[in-house]
């Protein structure tokens, strides 16, 4: 017998789809609106133990995050919304609790959860976590081309990427409210900040990359869902740092 709570919600507004009942997990209860109103370098980090969740035909994905990078607006060179508002970043101006998503490289769809204050543009990357609910979905979505070797479970949601594909996220899904549709974000009933490492963020060359100056990757300590970590692009002369999803500051 499930131990799930389950609520019917209602259609999700401007989608054009319809909501199917979703289910609180045992031990987790719906977070709110406010939770997400702060600033960001103060929701990222707690968002780590949390879980994301997405309930649509298919069925429910539901991932704990492990692993989250924070990106600032106009105060954060490594931002999208750094130089201001967008069709693509506009999302980001919006109210907290909203899901932005975006294409990137060509080839992924990425989530990012809206924080702060509408016309503050933060928001927080999942980078990565452990898919604890409908991980066999989310093996059907992220296994679709064929493989030698199935994806070892702790690794399905390993990477920004894996993390949309996991729940069939694309850019349809920018914009949606999480408090009114098809997504929940629950928090543990015990919930506090676990404890976590900080790091440079994934990918990012130039000021925002600095880790000294934009420590805003956060990880839980030896995750085996968290990502490696991989230095932006430098001039050839300039040393890089380790390819590692292990090193940086405790916290």
């Amino acid at each position: 017998m499930s131990m799930h709570r389950t609520a019917q919600l209602p259609r999700a507004r401007g989608s054009g789809r319809y909501s199917h009942p979703v289910s609180i997990l045992p031990g987790f209860h719906a977070a709110n609106r406010t939770f997400f109103a702060r600033d960001v370098l103060d929701v990222a980090p707690e968002l780590l133990g949390c879980v994301l969740q997405r309930t649509d035909g298919d069925g429910t994905v539901s991932i704990r995050i492990t692993e989250v990078e924070a990106y600032a607006g106009e105060r954060d060179p490594g931002a999208h919304a750094y130089r201001g508002k967008t069709n693509r970043n506009k999302t980001m101006f919006g109210p907290a609790g909203h899901i932005y998503c975006y294409f990137t490289y060509g080839m992924h769809h990425a989530i990012n959860l809206v924080a702060a204050q509408p016309g503050q543009p933060y928001g927080c990357l999942i980078r990565a976590g452990d898919v604890i609910e409908g991980a066999e979905l989310a093996r059907t979505r992220r296994e679709k081309k064929p493989r030698k070797k199935s994806l070892p479970e702790l690794r399905l949601a390993s990477g920004p990427g894996c993390v949309a594909q996991c729940f069939a996220a694309d850019l349809t899904n920018d914009g949606d409210d999480l408090f009114d549709g098809q997504w929940q974000f629950l928090l543990p009933d015990d919930h506090a900040t676990v404890a976590h490492v900080t790091g440079p963020r994934v990918g990012l060359s130039g000021p925002g990359g600095d880790g000294a100056v934009f420590p805003w990757r956060y990880w839980v300590k030896e995750a085996p869902s968290v990502s490696t970590y991989r230095p932006g692009r430098l001039p050839s002369s300039t040393p890089r740092p380790p390819r590692t999803g292990q090193s940086g500051n405790v916290v």
